[in-house]
C-alpha cells in the first residue's frame, strides 16, 4: 500500500481537501447525468462506486476525525449504499499508512530517540493503519510489541473537521440541523479522548483487568515506559480480523463461541462497569480458531450516567412499554418527547419510538438469539430507512433522544452487525431485572 509523506494539518489545507472532494463528486454526478441521457436504464451503481472511491481517498489522506466518520458510517449498514460501506470499511484497519520518516519524527519529538534506539527491532512498515493512528511491530529482549503511533495534527483538527463534515454527521445520526450542538459536542468529546493515548492506556488497563474473568477473552499488557500522549505500546497479539477469520471457514461452534464472548464482554461492561468500549468495529478484535477473542483498542469509552442507564434499560424491559404512563415519563426524561411537543406530536412519537424499541430490543426478548437471522436485520434496515424518510422527523423542531444514546446505540448496532457477520447464535445474558423474555 502506498505510504503518505505528509498529512494536511492546517485549517486551510484540510478545507481545500474537502473542496477538491466536492469538485470530484460534482464531476461524477455530471458524468452520471450524461450517461442517463444517453441510456435511460443507467443505474447509480457506477456513481456510488466513483463517489465512494473519491470520498475515501480524500478522507484517508486527512486521517483523524474526517476518516473516523467514514469508519463509523461503514458500520451503519442501513445508512449507505453497499459501495460506500465496503470502501469505508477499509478505514477500520487498512488506511494508507504514514511514511517512515514521519514515524521517526514523532518518536524523536516525544522521546528524544528514534524507535530503533528504543527497541531491538522496529518494523518501519505499518502492520495496520486506521483513522487515528497506525500500528508497528517491534521487539525488545525477546518480546514482541504492537506500537501505536498517532498521526500528526489529529487532535488539533477535530473542531474544524467536525464543522466541515457536519452535514455527514447530521445524516449519519438522523439529527435535525436546528438542534445539533449537544450531539456534536458528544462526538467531539469522544474524538478528543481517542487522541489522548495516556487516557487510553489508563482505561485499557482498568477495563481489561476488570474483564479478565471472562474465560476466552484475552488482552494485551500495556507498557507505560514506552508510551506517551501520542504513542501507545502493548503486547503484540496473534489473531485474525473478522474478514480474515471468516475466510478460514470456521465451524459454527467456533462462531458461536466468539459471538458469546462478544456478547458477554459488552454485557459485563454496560451492566456492571457502567462504562463501555463504544467502538465495536472489526478492526478492534482478533479472532482465533480455538474460539477465543482478543480486544486491542480502548480509545473510545463511553461512561454511562446513572440516570441514563436506569431509564434506557428500563425500556428494554418490555413490561415497561406496557405501562403507558411510565413509558411517557421515560421518553420525556430521555428527550424522545419534548416540552414543545403538541399532544398529537407526543402521541405520534410515543408510538414511533415504542415500535423502534420493540424491534431493536428483540434479542433481549428471548433466552437465545440467532444473529444469522437476515430477516431480522432486513427489518431493522427497512425501519431505519422509514425513519429517515419521515417528514415528522425531518421537519421536527428539535432533535430527539439524549446525547448519551449516540454511543450506546452505536455500540449495540456495531455489536449486532459483527454477530450477524459471524452468523452466531448467542445466549443473551443480562441482569435479572431486565426480564424481557416472553414479551
Amino acid at each position: 500500500m502506498k505510504e503518505q509523506n505528509s498529512i494536511p494539518t492546517s485549517k486551510v489545507a484540510r478545507a481545500t481537501q474537502f473542496v477538491k472532494t466536492g469538485v470530484k463528486i460534482g464531476g461524477n454526478y455530471l458524468k452520471y447525468n450524461v450517461k442517463k441521457i444517453i441510456d435511460s436504464e443507467t443505474t447509480k451503481d457506477e456513481l456510488h462506486q466513483d463517489n465512494a472511491s473519491d470520498i475515501y481517498s480524500s478522507l484517508s489522506e486527512m486521517k483523524g476525525s474526517a476518516l473516523k466518520v467514514t469508519q463509523m458510517l461503514s458500520m451503519d449498514k442501513g445508512m449507505l449504499p453497499r459501495a460506500y460501506r465496503e470502501k469505508f470499511a477499509m478505514s477500520q484497519y487498512s488506511a494508507p499508512p504514514l511514511s517512515g520518516p514521519l514515524v521517526v519524527k514523532t518518536f524523536k519529538k516525544y522521546f528524544g530517540k528514534s524507535p530503533q534506539e528504543m527497541f531491538d527491532t522496529f518494523g518501519m512498515n505499518a502492520a495496520n493503519a486506521a483513522s487515528i493512528g497506525q500500528v508497528h511491530k517491534a521487539t525488545k529482549d525477546g518480546k514482541e510489541f504492537a506500537v501505536k503511533v498517532q498521526y500528526p495534527g489529529v487532535s488539533e483538527s477535530i473542531g474544524s473537521d467536525l464543522k466541515m463534515i457536519r452535514p455527514i454527521a447530521i445524516a449519519m445520526f438522523g439529527l435535525n440541523d436546528k438542534d445539533v450542538d449537544r450531539y456534536m459536542g458528544e462526538v467531539a468529546e469522544k474524538l478528543i479522548e481517542e487522541t489522548d493515548y495516556n487516557l487510553e492506556l489508563k482505561r485499557s488497563v482498568e477495563i481489561s483487568e476488570a474483564c479478565s474473568h471472562i474465560k476466552g477473552l484475552f488482552f494485551p499488557k500495556y507498557y507505560p515506559e514506552f508510551s506517551c500522549d501520542k504513542i501507545l505500546t502493548m503486547d503484540w497479539l496473534e489473531g485474525l480480523h473478522l474478514n480474515e477469520f471468516l475466510n478460514t471457514n470456521p465451524s459454527q461452534e467456533v462462531r458461536n463461541s466468539i459471538g458469546q464472548l462478544l456478547w458477554d464482554f459488552y454485557d459485563f461492561q454496560i451492566h456492571t462497569l457502567k462504562q463501555v468500549h463504544a467502538d465495536p468495529h472489526p478492526g478492534n478484535f482478533l479472532m482465533r480458531q480455538d474460539g477465543t477473542l482478543g480486544v486491542i483498542d480502548f480509545g473510545c469509552i463511553k461512561v454511562i450516567p446513572a440516570f441514563f442507564y436506569d431509564n434506557y434499560f428500563a425500556l428494554i424491559n418490555f413490561d415497561t412499554l406496557e405501562d403507558h404512563e411510565r413509558t411517557v415519563e421515560i421518553f420525556k426524561t430521555l428527550d424522545f418527547i419534548t416540552a414543545v411537543d403538541s399532544e398529537q406530536e407526543a402521541e405520534f412519537f410515543t408510538k414511533l419510538f415504542k415500535e423502534m424499541i420493540y424491534l431493536l430490543g428483540k434479542p433481549f426478548a428471548t433466552d437465545e438469539f440467532d444473529f444469522a437471522d437476515d430477516n431480522y436485520f432486513e427489518s431493522v434496515y427497512q425501519y431505519a430507512e422509514k425513519l429517515q424518510n419521515l417528514d415528522e422527523l425531518k421537519n421536527a423542531k428539535v432533535a430527539r433522544g439524549s446525547q448519551h444514546g449516540l454511543y450506546i446505540n452505536r455500540t449495540y448496532f456495531g455489536l449486532y452487525s459483527i454477530l450477524n457477520e459471524l452468523r452466531a447464535k448467542v445466549v443473551t445474558t443480562r441482569p435479572e431485572w431486565l426480564c424481557a423474555v416472553g414479551a
